[in-house]
């Protein structure tokens, strides 16, 4: 980073960012639950890692049913949390980020469905992660949290919903990383799920993902206030905000597309382009330098490591023989929705699992969302999203009461 840098920067209305942006004991619980899924005993992760005591920090909404058929597990996507829906308060820094789509009434509507959403291991928000006291020493792992993968993250979600009473989810759905999480539970548990929606995601990840996931990993390697991953002593602007904010800065750019910005911001500018310095700002930087801070706000940065790493790892082929084999175990009626104007998770990568799904003879629909906003439409295209997601769970609810 450019000497000086923040400095020469506006100063931001917002206070400066704690050392994490995570939560803490002590800090308000909100409407979090939380569940002790692994205790005492080791927990051997893909790649090689242990943990041997595991909490995660979920919410739901709605009731369970006396048979245990109505529930839907959301999985969220590499910034997300538990927090889907609902207000912002304490403990919640940010209203729920599908709050469009999960309430009385809505697509998925808590007055027939119970809706789960866990926040994921290696997460900041409750759940076990870089945060969580080391067994060897008490203090917080940092950079020494072992690597997990998707398929740990699901099997630790297969124990919370052991906990919750759920032998099967009448639906699992998810967007970006919350797909990833979704199509490993059809494929890992094809009994534990009666249908599946996977949106703007993929079956494996590609080198363009993998691309950006590495420089937003370097922007925050590269914050000398990262220090190895040892800063959560840090007073408030003493934490790796710097190279996190710098992270969801080039995030914010592949998560939009190029029409959305220039719709939005074209080349309008803070300060009047005639009186212009070096670090005037575009309107456009202005936007990035929001969406930074925000998170540094709400995250923390040896969770985004963590998380943003598991992403890249992503493959339903690995160790299965391979994707069509992989996809050959998903057999319950799945929906998959692209974005047209995805740069990110590209429509081409929908397409290849609609594909490999029906080659295998699974019930598959898809549908293409016509979109501005890029692989954040996800988050965004609800009065297109909510219809779809509504009917196509709606009707295999009906499918399943009438047995």
């Amino acid at each position: 980073m450019t000497a000086g840098y923040p400095q020469l920067r506006p100063a931001s209305t917002l206070p400066e960012p704690p050392a994490s942006g995570g939560w803490w004991p002590g800090d308000p619980v909100g409407h979090r639950r939380f569940a002790q899924v692994c205790k005492n005993r080791c927990f051997v992760l893909e790649f090689g890692g242990v943990l041997d005591n595991i909490t995660l920090a979920y919410e739901t909404w709605g009731e369970l049913d006396a048979s245990a058929t109505n529930a839907v597990l959301v999985c969220h996507a590499l910034t997300g949390d538990a927090h889907v829906a609902g207000a912002s308060g304490p403990g919640h820094p940010t209203d729920g980020w599908w709050d469009d789509m999960i309430g009385s009434g809505k697509p998925l509507d808590t007055d027939r469905y119970f809706v789960v959403c866990a926040n994921v291991l290696g997460g900041c928000q409750g759940s076990t992660g870089p945060m969580s006291p080391h067994y060897s020493d008490g203090k917080p792992y940092g950079a020494r949290f072992p690597l997990v993968s998707i398929r740990d993250i699901v099997r630790t979600q297969a124990m919370l919903a052991d906990h919750l009473g759920i032998t099967t989810w009448m639906a699992v759905a998810g967007g970006s990383m919350g797909g990833m999480q979704a199509l490993e539970w059809a494929t890992m548990y094809p009994r534990r799920v009666s249908s599946l929606v996977a949106i703007a995601t993929t079956a494996r990840a590609s080198a363009l993902q993998i691309a950006w996931s590495e420089v937003g990993r370097l922007a925050i390697h590269n914050d000398p206030k990262w220090n190895h991953g040892d800063y959560y002593d840090a007073p408030d602007g003493g934490g790796p905000h710097e190279g996190l904010m710098l992270a969801r800065r080039i995030a914010q750019i592949h998560y939009r597309s190029d029409r959305s910005l220039e719709t939005r911001f074209g080349r309008a500018t803070r300060e009047p382009i005639d009186h212009f310095h070096p670090w005037d700002r575009f309107q456009v930087e202005s936007y990035l330098d929001h969406h930074g801070r925000k998170l540094a706000h709400r995250f923390d940065a040896n969770s985004y490591l963590v998380l943003n790493r598991t992403m890249d790892m992503h493959d339903l082929g690995r160790g299965r023989g391979g994707l069509d084999a992989a996809l050959a175990r998903i057999t319950c009626p799945t929906m998959v929705v692209s974005i047209d104007s995805d740069t990110l998770y590209t429509p081409r990568q929908q397409l290849e699992l609609r594909d490999g799904l029906a080659a295998n003879g699974t019930r598959v629909d898809y549908t293409q969302i016509e979109s501005i906003h890029g692989h954040d439409g996800f988050l965004i295209e609800f009065d297109q999203l909510g219809p779809i997601v509504d009917s196509f769970v709606s009707d295999h609810f009906k499918a399943r009461s009438q047995y």
